[in-house]
C-alpha cells in the first residue's frame, strides 16, 4: 500500500509516498480501508520536532484521524464494510496512523457511524467536530438562548463551532485578529476584530477560548453572570499563565473549564453524529486533495494557502 512514512524531522517539501506492506491483523486490532482524513496541526508538530522524542514509534505513519470502512475486523464485534471513524488514542504516534491506504488500529479508537455524507465531508469531521461538539455541549453546556463568543474563530475548529452553535439557534460572535478574514465569519451574528481587549466591548454567556492563555484573563472579564469560559485552543502560542490567581480572576458565579480531546467514546460520537444528522449540518473544508497530492497539500498548509480544514481523499 502507499503511505507516508517518516523517521526524522521532515519538511513538507520532503514528504514522499512510500510502498509498504498492508498491515497484518491481530487480536483486538482492526484493519480499516481509509477513505478520507483531515490534516491537523499536531501532525505538523510531529513532523517538525516531536519525531525526535523517544516516545514516538519510528518509523511512523502520521495521522490522528480518518474515516473509512472495516476491511478486516479480526476478532472484534465489527463487521467487514462497517462505516467507521477513528481518532486519537495514540494514532500516528504510538502506532501507525492514517496517512496510508489502510490503517491497522486498536478497536478502542474506532467508532461506527451512520451518515449519508460523502467521504470528503465525513473526512472533515473526526477530530475537529469532536472537539467542537465536546467543547460546546460537554463543557459549555450550550443552550439555544445563549450568546456564544468564539475567540479565534477563523480556524477549522472555529468554523465547525459556528455551524454547531448556529444550528441550535444561539447568537454567535466570532473574532479574528486579521481584518481581511472578517468576511469568513459571515455565518456569525457579529464578527469583530480582536485586539486582545474585548471586555469593554463584548459580553457573552458562553465563551470558547481558542487563542488560549494569551487572552484568557480578558475572556473571563467578558462573561455574564453564571457564564462559562472553555479553553480549547492555543492559537496565541502562549501555553501557560504565570501568576494566575483563580480566586481573584474568575468572576464570582462564573466558571472556567477546558476540553481535552484525547478520550472519544462511542457514546459521544453517536451523540455528535446524531446532532449533525438532525440539523443537516454540512461540514465544510478549506481544500480537498487526492492522496497522491498530499505533499502539495502540506506545502500549501505551511504557506498559509488554505483557510479551514484540509481533507485528503483516497
Amino acid at each position: 500500500m502507499k503511505s507516508v512514512l517518516i523517521d526524522k524531522v521532515t519538511d513538507s517539501k520532503d514528504i514522499e509516498l512510500t510502498e509498504v506492506a498492508i498491515p497484518s491483523v491481530k487480536d483486538d486490532w482492526v484493519l480499516v480501508k481509509v477513505k478520507a482524513f483531515g490534516i491537523n496541526h499536531s501532525e505538523k508538530l510531529l513532523r517538525t520536532f516531536e519525531i525526535n522524542n523517544d516516545y514516538i514509534k519510528k518509523p511512523i505513519i502520521p495521522g490522528i484521524e480518518c474515516v473509512g470502512e472495516v476491511f478486516n475486523p479480526s476478532n472484534t464485534d465489527l463487521k467487514k464494510g462497517d462505516k467507521v471513524m477513528a481518532l486519537m488514542g495514540g494514532m500516528g504516534r504510538s502506532f501507525n496512523g492514517s496517512y496510508a491506504e489502510y490503517a491497522l488500529l486498536p478497536r478502542k479508537t474506532i467508532f461506527k457511524i451512520k451518515s449519508d455524507l460523502s467521504w470528503d465531508k465525513l473526512g472533515a469531521i473526526p477530530e475537529t467536530y469532536f472537539t467542537a461538539y465536546g467543547s460546546l455541549f460537554e463543557c459549555l453546556k450550550l443552550k439555544k438562548e445563549d450568546t456564544l463568543l468564539i475567540r479565534g474563530a477563523t480556524c477549522a475548529l472555529g468554523y465547525a463551532t459556528i455551524k454547531l452553535a448556529k444550528a441550535l439557534g444561539c447568537k454567535v460572535i466570532g473574532t479574528t485578529h486579521n481584518e481581511e478574514k472578517l468576511s469568513l465569519l459571515d455565518e456569525c451574528d457579529k464578527a469583530i476584530i480582536d485586539d486582545g481587549n474585548l471586555s469593554k466591548r463584548v459580553k457573552a454567556d458562553k465563551i470558547l477560548e481558542l487563542i488560549g492563555p494569551k487572552t484568557l484573563r480578558d475572556s473571563l472579564k467578558c462573561l455574564n453572570k453564571d457564564g462559562i469560559v472553555c479553553q480549547t485552543g492555543l492559537l496565541g502560542k502562549v501555553y501557560l499563565m504565570d501568576g494566575f490567581d483563580p480566586i481573584k480572576e474568575i468572576p464570582n458565579g462564573c466558571y472556567l473549564t477546558g476540553f481535552f480531546s484525547n478520550y472519544p467514546s462511542q457514546e459521544i460520537i453517536d451523540s455528535m453524529m446524531g446532532y449533525i444528522n438532525k440539523y443537516k449540518i454540512n461540514p465544510t473544508y478549506g481544500e480537498v486533495y487526492n492522496f497522491a497530492d498530499i505533499k502539495q497539500a502540506l506545502i500549501d498548509i505551511d504557506n498559509h494557502k488554505v483557510d479551514g480544514k484540509t481533507v485528503i481523499v483516497l
